[in-house]
């Protein structure tokens, strides 16, 4: 337990007294005597809490509470005061204080739990605030791309590298691992930005409607047709379309869609005139599209002419340090506009951490939702999950408690990259970096903890951890 408080009352006898009992159930602590030496403290010491009197020899604390607040970047403020009158407790809460205890002190277990508490208060408001101020940073760049690790920032490099050329884009990945975000962010980084951006899902649309979808039609090209239509290729002139799913396009309409991408024009149903187009183009799909060329499923000259540049989106359960980062995005997303977001306790991200998550950050995003719109308390436990996520708890547990060992190496023999020599070095190697991001994550990125579970002084972890790139935001400094 690393939290700190300070106990600013003018009796020494009282400012001993909880020092003592603080400390001996795990707290550090410092005191002050006055307001000026408060001030002082704050500016050098960063707090949890703060257990503050309401008569000081300087002055009346609660006329200076928001100051105080401020200064302690908004930590929680328990007054501790004798006079436990409705005007002092009404002024201190609607000033801001978490709480109020009066004395003489009961240090009993209520006394406990108000602590911890309001210490869970100051971490969870800090935390929301950072939070904030990121996304507001994101938003500001229209994005909202949510990861730190070394997987999700190489596709950050990608779009980067990529900003500044009008090449074709084939964006894969399993369904749920954010396609439509990273197109988003190519179009917005990209020249064309100021352009329209025209997203068409291909499945969602029948196949005998989706040429003149894509393409348009005039006038009488078939019966309905009352009115010339500008197709979507049209519309994205001068910016950039998405065809997302593009592995479930039908075969007929991928030789159109060749043609359309060689010549840069096309003609809309029932038209004798070319329209001529220029906007960047991305695809993406979650199949694997050489698989579906073999397959005779997917033309072999579209797959080349899409590939040009490839970006492939990990799965969730391959950037698991990006998990609390999500979390703490989604429950401020779906937060009641009236309350704070919910808070999770260690119980609840272990589990997630746990769990595989087949549907990635869209399975968890609908997670979080649904957790907030069905669990009434403010915080969301592992109970939460059992209740409301009964699957999600279950196959989290079969996960930690019945690995099928002979299987994980099945899979590593199916690699491609398998030598015919060397194996041992070859799979060590394949768990070395991800055991030591898990256990990093499971220990919030405590080295010294890390160190014990794995076995390994922390000059050779800290080694492993520089050899095998491991992102270095997940380790918590000491």
């Amino acid at each position: 337990m690393n939290e700190s408080i300070l106990i600013v009352d003018d009796e020494e006898s009282i400012r001993k007294i909880l020092s003592i009992h603080l400390n001996g159930i795990g707290y550090q602590t410092d005191t002050a005597g006055k307001l000026s030496e408060t001030y002082s403290i704050l500016k050098k010491t960063q707090f949890e809490l703060i257990l503050l009197d309401i008569n000081l020899p300087d002055g009346n604390s609660l006329k200076y509470l928001e100051k105080i607040k401020e200064i302690s970047n908004n930590c929680s403020i328990i007054i501790i005061t004798a006079q436990d009158t409705m005007a002092n407790i009404i002024e201190a809460i609607k000033r801001g204080a978490y709480d109020y205890i009066t004395k003489p002190f009961d240090f009993d277990s209520d006394f406990s739990l108000t602590i911890d508490r309001a210490i869970k208060n100051s971490i969870k408001t800090n935390k929301i605030i950072k939070l904030e101020e990121d996304l507001k940073e994101k938003k500001d760049d229209n994005f909202d791309i949510i990861g730190k690790s070394p997987q999700i920032k190489k596709n950050f490099k990608d779009v980067g590298r990529i900003s500044n050329s009008d090449h074709t884009v084939l964006i894969t990945g399993e369904s749920g691992t954010g396609k439509e975000l990273i197109a988003k962010a190519v179009h917005l980084s990209s020249k064309n930005s100021k352009g329209n951006y025209v997203q068409i899902n291909i499945t969602a649309i029948p196949n005998e409607l989706l040429e003149s979808e894509l393409f348009g039609y005039e006038k009488g090209a078939f019966t309905g047709a009352t009115a010339k239509k500008i197709g979507r290729f049209e519309e994205a002139n001068g910016g950039t379309i998405l065809l997302d799913e593009i592995g479930d396009m039908s075969y007929d309409l991928q030789s159109k869609l060749l043609r359309v991408l060689e010549e840069r024009k096309f003609y809309r149903l029932g038209g004798q005139k070319p329209v001529n187009f220029n906007c960047r183009i991305i695809t993406s799909t979650n199949k694997n599209l050489e698989k579906e060329v073999e397959n005779k499923n997917f033309r072999e000259d579209l797959f080349f002419r899409l590939n040009s540049i490839n970006i492939e989106l990990p799965t969730l359960r391959e950037r698991k340090s990006d998990i609390p980062l999500l979390i703490d995005f989604f429950l401020i997303k779906y937060a009641n506009k009236d309350e704070s977001p919910k808070s999770i306790d260690d119980d609840f991200l272990n589990i997630f951490l746990k769990y595989d998550w087949p549907g990635n950050v869209r399975e968890l995003e609908n997670s979080i939702k649904k957790l907030v719109l069905m669990v009434p308390d403010s915080e969301l436990t592992s109970d939460s999950i059992r209740e409301h996520l009964p699957k999600t708890f279950k196959k989290s547990g079969l996960i930690s408690n019945k690995v099928n060992y002979v299987k994980l190496i099945e899979n590593l023999f199916d690699d491609s990259d398998l030598p015919e020599t060397n194996l041992y070095d070859f799979i060590i190697n394949r768990i070395d970096k991800p055991l030591i991001e898990s256990v990093l994550i499971k220990n919030k990125g405590d080295l010294r903890i890390s160190c014990r579970k794995l076995g390994i002084d922390e000059n050779s972890l800290r080694k492993k951890i520089a050899a095998l790139k491991i992102d270095s935001s997940i380790i918590k400094d000491s």
